[in-house]
């Protein structure tokens, strides 16, 4: 009686004219159910970007005695930004930070890429090895400013280990000194970050195909030459987003930086990130501030962009 009804009611359903939903249709209802959270997205990310501009033409300040809605009556139309291409300070603080980028990046690839390369391959106590080796990246940015704050104190491990070393008393004073504070603070962020790269290139490593290997290896291919004809091609990709993280997070160095020198001595450590930050919580120039922080977001777009388009150059030319 049931399979009867059922037929029945089939029937009926052909009779009324149901037809199937098209793509078309489809796309459009996913569209309006989407929407709400669509437009809750561009809000929360075009609100600050446009609050940002519009903060960033004016003298605005808390000290003002204006709301920021009423930061219009401080237009200054862009004379923020013809007093950032003048500051003399943002321009050094630029340069450190690439200083610190130009360093930090390629030896964090290249010692990922050496442990990348060594874990690969199944040796005793491996698992044991990568927690280790993890642990760095795990390390809250603030603790391990402190952590190298002792370390390179004069009387702190570095320069008692280079007292063994020498077989005479090292006292260096490396935070106190502009040029070895530097250092102190790079050796700081390659201690932290090389895991991060170290993982990264791991996973692109894993990723390559056995048997290509395997063939050249037959035709009678060193390492050296399956590294660079099959290995590197393959990971080219992920190379790219590596290098393109680690450079957008070296322009944010903050955290064990500013616990280490507080951008000092003088201003000798003093990267983009900190130099804002002063400007922000002690000048309080934020009309200034708005405009440097949107010539940063420039940058780093247009970093990210070219990272992009490499990637997309990646995956369209074989390997």
């Amino acid at each position: 009686m049931s399979a009867v009804t059922a037929m029945i009611s089939g029937d009926k359903m052909k009779a009324v004219g149901a037809r199937p939903v098209s793509r078309d249709e489809g796309a459009r209802l996913g569209f309006r159910l989407t929407l709400p959270a669509q437009i809750l997205v561009l809000f929360i990310s075009a609100f600050p970007l446009l609050m940002q501009l519009y903060i960033s033409v004016t003298d605005w300040s808390p000290l003002s005695g204006l709301g920021w809605w009423n930061a219009w009556s401080l237009w200054n139309s862009f004379a923020n930004y013809t007093d950032l291409a003048a500051d003399a300070r943002f321009w050094s603080a630029l340069k450190r930070t690439a200083i610190v980028m130009i360093v930090c990046v390629p030896a964090e690839f290249l010692l990922g890429l050496a442990l990348a390369t060594l874990f690969a391959d199944d040796f005793p106590g491996k698992r044991i090895f990568y927690s280790v080796l993890l642990m760095p990246m795990m390390v809250v940015p603030a603790v391990a400013g402190y952590m190298f704050f002792m370390l390179f104190q004069s009387g702190g491990p570095v320069n008692d280990i280079l007292s063994a070393l020498t077989g005479s008393p090292v006292t260096i004073a490396w935070l106190s000194d502009p040029t070895l504070a530097l250092i102190a603070v790079m050796v700081a962020d390659i201690w932290q970050w090389t895991p991060l790269m170290f993982l990264v290139l791991l996973a692109g490593l894993v990723g390559v195909p056995e048997d290509q290997i395997k063939a050249a290896t037959l035709l009678g291919a060193n390492p050296w030459q399956r590294f660079v004809t099959i290995v590197l091609p393959k990971m080219k990709t992920i190379i790219i987003i590596a290098l393109a993280i680690r450079v957008i997070e070296n322009f944010k160095i903050f955290d064990t930086l500013y616990i280490m020198t507080g951008g000092g001595p003088g201003v000798a450590t003093e990267t983009i990130s900190v130099y804002i930050y002063k400007l922000t919580t002690q000048d309080l120039i934020w009309g200034y501030v708005a405009a440097i922080a949107l010539a940063i977001l420039i940058v780093l777009s247009i970093v990210a962009v070219f990272a992009m388009k490499r990637m997309a150059r990646a995956r369209q030319v074989p390997a």
